[in-house]
């Protein structure tokens, strides 16, 4: 691409961030939950697919992608629901060596490595009613996408970057607000735009979809590289100020994050769903060492 024209592209896209910055804070906004559910969908087993469709019949929007922004809306919805499950959205794990310590970083259960597991298992459990299920379902979505956005396994000290204030061409903001979803904001790309993109990457290493071990195990991991990312140099912009460079480095982080996120609920749904895949059906995910 012409260095002008790409420049260009750049600030455009900057321009687009400072637009965006100010909306709530919601991990990936609505937007990346809904890609990180797109993804999931088709990964999984026509097997998980059908008996996942009779679990959204009733929904505003009957699909996977319509359900991922279900949990956010909560406060406003289900006040009750929302205040007591506001804790499962994140994990602030302690210290900068992103180490998940269950007793120190998730007292009581109260945080996303957590509740995934616990959701999971309502899921499964046929026992229970379809309507126990389907919201199990709709938190499992959500959580699975917020705990690929690095923020929400970040520090307590700042609220997740929730306290850290950044400035974009004069306008102030937070470093969580940015990652929720100003910075997939810079493309300017539709859902079905950025799904093409996303299309386009690799879906994960090898080592990177374990469809063995506990969930809880793997959900623990998942917070662990998410940290990673969150102590990495840079990633707290320089000034706190929003540089084109700090958007060309992180952007591409972040879509990794949302292409991992959709690959991984896509193996733990179908683990619920469709438990037995033979070799090289879609969505089976290699294993893990």
């Amino acid at each position: 691409m012409n260095p002008c024209i790409a420049f260009r592209t750049i600030r455009y896209g900057i321009l687009a961030l400072a637009l965006l910055l100010p909306a709530v804070a919601a991990a990936w906004g609505p937007q990346g939950h809904r890609l990180v559910a797109e993804l999931a969908w088709e990964q999984l087993t026509p097997q998980a697919q059908a008996r996942i469709t009779p679990l959204l019949l009733g929904e505003p929007e009957p699909t996977l992608p319509g359900i991922a922004n279900w949990a956010d809306r909560l406060r406003a919805s289900d006040p009750d629901l929302g205040r007591r499950s506001s804790a499962w959205h994140y994990v602030n794990i302690g210290g900068d060596q992103c180490v998940y310590v269950a007793p120190r970083d998730c007292p009581e259960g109260n945080c996303v490595v957590a509740a995934i597991p616990a959701q999971a298992a309502l899921l499964a459990d046929e026992s229970l009613p379809s309507a126990t299920r389907t919201q199990a379902l709709k938190f499992l979505v959500h959580f699975v996408g917020d705990i690929h956005q690095p923020l929400h396994a970040g520090h307590a000290e700042d609220k997740g970057g929730n306290t850290y204030q950044v400035n974009l061409d004069g306008k102030g903001s937070n470093l969580h607000q940015l990652w929720d979803s100003g910075l997939l904001g810079t493309n300017r790309l539709n859902d079905v735009q950025y799904l093409e993109r996303l299309r386009a990457m690799p879906v994960a290493s090898p080592t990177a979809l374990p469809a063995t071990g506990p969930l809880a195990l793997r959900a623990a991991t998942w917070a662990e590289q998410s940290c990673a990312i969150v102590v990495k140099p840079g990633f707290y912009p320089k000034d706190r100020k929003i540089s084109d460079d700090y958007v060309r480095s992180w952007l591409p982080v972040a879509e990794t994050q949302l292409r991992l996120g959709g690959a991984r609920l896509a193996v733990v749904l179908n683990a619920i769903f469709d438990p037995a895949p033979p070799v090289g059906r879609p969505g089976e995910a290699p294993q893990a060492d």
